[in-house]
């Protein structure tokens, strides 16, 4: 009797230290922004009353704030100190007269972006590998973060080259690369050809990720975005079987139905492929674009050309931007088990209808006399200028990077 008596509360703690174990060893595989580096705290401001209140990092919302002026620390590098930046986002070298869209910093409400450090970045990377994928729009946000970074690594130890639709920007001394993927559904279309890609009858296949996503496996970080190429106006066609296939079987999706479905995808390749406690997978919401002034209570008939100012009510919300896609995001990302950081960059750029490339841009096929005689007939309202907006969107990834 004395026996059991005295077994027993040493297999109560057995059990109690067992259980203990598995609800830390629980937390820690599903902490939401789990990262490889450990991240100091944000630093509320100290200088300014009306931002010093009760708020804690933990409840600051980065991507709810106000754009200022900020002439000493904007732009934060030279367009022509970056020779990485595509002609189509090359604004100052195409003319565009005003620089005032160069020199806006957003204030997030109740906090400070920390400002972003390419030498922690670069460190960080050392030995990883980081890439984005999706459409036009993330390469441009991929090339901002290279012009953020390049000027800290010497000429000789620097390579950018292009590969079919791989590009790969290696830092040779860190043994690190950044790198795009081009991919503007991230499953396979037939708008894959990094080249040659504007097909007016867009068509998706099923299920099938890993055409692409095979050559994103072993990413230590990656960024992933797509919205502009589901917007069609139409009914998305949804190939069941291979592009192949000489009998090709093709259904019709509503555009939030097709959505769902490479959300779908996107959740399902990252649980098989990204390590919760050494990787990091991100998604950037939806690019507004500006072409329709009359949104935002300009003249009829006119869109982003001549706008030099950002929108002022913060409440703005692009037309184009489809709420009920914001929806199917973050409906599918709450079931995936291996985290995705949202990065929310919606809202705070519907407000720059001043920041997109409109007509200062290499034109690739020339201009008629009728577009030259009406230049919001050809302004790009879609694509951002660099420096410009993305440059942001870095520092926000920087931020959910190091300080999640």
């Amino acid at each position: 009797m004395a026996n059991s008596f005295s077994t027993k509360p040493r297999f109560s703690s057995y059990l109690f230290t067992f259980l203990s174990f598995i609800l830390f060893t629980s937390t820690i595989l599903h902490t939401h922004d789990f990262l490889f580096i450990s991240p100091p705290q944000l630093q509320l401001h100290s200088n300014d009353a009306d931002l010093t209140r009760s708020h804690t990092v933990h409840t600051c919302d980065i991507f709810s704030g106000r754009w200022v002026p900020d002439e000493l620390t904007r732009p934060l590098y030279q367009e022509s100190d970056c020779p990485y930046i595509q002609p189509q986002l090359t604004c100052q070298q195409h003319g565009r007269p005003d620089k005032e869209y160069r020199r806006l910093r957003w204030q997030p409400h109740g906090c400070d972006i920390p400002k972003f450090n390419a030498s922690l970045m670069l460190e960080s990377l050392r030995g990883k590998r980081m890439m984005f994928v999706g459409d036009s729009i993330n390469r441009g946000q991929y090339v901002s973060l290279i012009c953020l970074l390049h000027q800290l690594i010497p000429q000789h130890a620097k390579s950018m080259e292009t590969f079919h639709s791989l590009t790969v920007f290696t830092a040779k001394e860190y043994n690190a690369t950044i790198e795009f993927y081009w991919a503007p559904f991230l499953l396979e279309s037939n708008s894959d050809n990094a080249v040659i890609h504007r097909v007016t009858d867009r068509i998706v296949r099923k299920g099938s990720i890993n055409k692409h996503g095979r050559y994103w496996k072993g990413a230590d970080i990656v960024v992933f975005n797509t919205y502009i190429w589901w917007i069609t106006g139409s009914k998305m066609k949804i190939l069941l079987g291979s592009f192949k296939d000489e009998a090709k079987e093709i259904v019709e999706m509503s555009t939030v139905e097709a959505y769902r479905m490479a959300m779908k995808s996107v959740v399902r390749w990252v649980r098989m492929n990204m390590k919760p406690n050494k990787t990091r997978a991100f998604f950037t919401s939806m690019s507004p674009s500006h072409g329709r002034s009359i949104d935002w209570g300009g003249e009829p008939g006119g869109n982003c050309y001549n706008e030099t100012t950002p929108i002022e009510d913060s409440s703005y919300w692009d037309s184009d931007s489809l709420k009920s896609i914001m929806q199917v995001i973050g409906e599918e990302f709450k079931k995936s088990k291996v985290p995705i950081t949202f990065l929310n960059i919606t809202q705070l750029s519907s407000l720059r209808k001043d920041a997109h490339t409109s007509i200062y841009k290499k034109h690739w096929n020339p201009l008629t006399p009728e577009q030259l005689a009406n230049p919001t007939s050809y302004a790009d309202c879609i694509h951002w200028c660099l420096p410009g907006l993305q440059d942001t969107w870095n520092e926000l990834l920087f931020a959910k990077l190091f300080y999640p």
